[in-house]
């Protein structure tokens, strides 16, 4: 886990509470104001910083601006400790590049939480950086001939034949790639956020911030960040030209026609597994029906059977006593017997009938449901096949 933490606050007291709470957790050295916070992170590259926002001198957000601006520090995540709660607080700490924020007062098991996550996210950033550069050349070589309206094009068909979000997911980064854009993407799957990011691990700050801004309006600028809304997709590109005009306007006028085609096919994906969903029960149900109809048909052929038997020695009884009877009533009540007897075994033969029907019903559905399955797999199996095609 994070082996230093370094804690920056102009309070006596709040060293003293992360010092109770991280003991035994990790090394933490201490300063009392912004730039003695600065001096410290220069000299000791701590795992992670915790920072106060309002201190004399440098405040918490101007510390993290000039962290985030130098390029032996800028890795280095920030949380920021303050007993401010407003989410435009929040929000203008994530502008100025921190990582998470806590208010005060909080416990040592949630900054515990919290620095876990955080230390885990800086080592994924350093694990992926080291492949960011070959993976953005290659997609860049790829594209290069490619205009924007090519590389839509060619998105459509990629989304088209991806069958889970993981999939989609590379597609989608592959065509923000070229445009050197870090993002964030979540789908909003079934109610649930499914988060991904193109170049590091997406952290808390991020992951709230879409969250909180899911309902707002289509664009959203924070600093040089931009969130892009459609009800089943949110776009969070974290460097956006915000200064080149021209850029700007392209990226707006491009971005939306991605964020159309993935907005449906996470419907469309949704849509899908409810249909397995549907089909899947109805053919559990159908199997219970012909499971119900086997047990009420045998037992229907059991009592086909006696009342066989007891007709039969009914009928050889009357047979006996034929000479002491009305031959009129005795060979009524024969026929009204076998009338019965006849009607017994026209419904075990209606019976039988539909248990058959329902029996085929229950593998046109079994067979459906493996047909769409086998369709699937080979869409998937596809999808490489088809991203190689070149429309412009």
């Amino acid at each position: 886990m994070a082996k230093l933490v370094l804690a920056i606050d102009d309070d006596k007291y709040v060293h003293h509470i992360i010092e109770e709470s991280l003991a035994g957790f990790c090394k933490i050295i201490h300063a009392k104001d912004g730039d003695e916070g600065l001096r410290l992170t220069n000299k000791y590259n701590p795992d992670i910083i915790l920072l106060d926002i309002e201190m004399p001198g440098m405040s918490g957000y101007d510390v993290c601006k000039a962290i985030k601006h130098s390029e032996s520090t800028q890795d280095i995540p920030v949380m920021f400790l303050s007993s401010k709660i407003e989410l435009s607080d929040r929000v203008k700490g994530y502008s100025v590049g921190a990582s998470d924020y806590i208010t005060k007062p909080f416990n040592a098991e949630e900054l515990i939480a919290r620095i876990k996550v955080l230390y885990e996210y800086r080592q994924q950033c350093a694990k992926l950086k080291l492949d960011i550069a070959k993976a953005n050349k290659t997609a860049e070589i790829a594209m290069t001939e490619s205009g924007d309206m090519g590389r839509i094009m060619r998105y459509v068909g990629q989304s088209y034949h991806a069958n889970n979000f993981q999939s989609l997911s590379e597609h989608f980064f592959a065509f923000f790639a070229p445009l050197n854009l870090d993002v964030v993407v979540v789908f909003w799957y079934q109610g649930t956020g499914v988060f991904y990011s193109q170049q590091s691990g997406v952290c808390p700050l991020e992951q709230e911030l879409l969250e909180q801004h899911r309902q707002a309006q289509r664009f959203v600028d924070i600093g040089s960040s931009t969130i892009i809304n459609y009800p089943k997709v949110s776009l969070l590109i974290k460097n956006m030209p915000v200064d080149n005009d021209a850029l700007y306007g392209r990226y707006k006028d491009l971005f939306p026609h991605i964020l159309e085609v993935t907005n449906e096919k996470v419907i469309t994906m949704e849509r899908s597994e409810s249909s397995y969903e549907q089909a899947a029960q109805i053919s559990t149900a159908l199997q219970d029906i012909v499971k119900q109809l086997t047990t009420q048909n045998i037992e229907q052929n059991k009592s086909t059977k006696v009342f066989i038997e007891q007709l039969h020695e009914l009928d050889c009884a009357i047979k006996l006593q034929q000479t002491q009877a009305n031959p009129a009533d005795l060979t009524l009540y024969i026929s009204q017997l076998d009338q019965t007897m006849q009607l017994f075994v026209s419904a075990n033969s209606d019976l039988a009938f539909i248990k058959y029907q329902l029996k085929q019903v229950a593998e046109s559905r079994n067979e459906l449901i493996s047909n769409l399955r086998t369709k699937a797999e080979a869409a998937k199996v596809n999808t490489n096949h088809h991203s190689d095609i070149e429309l412009f």
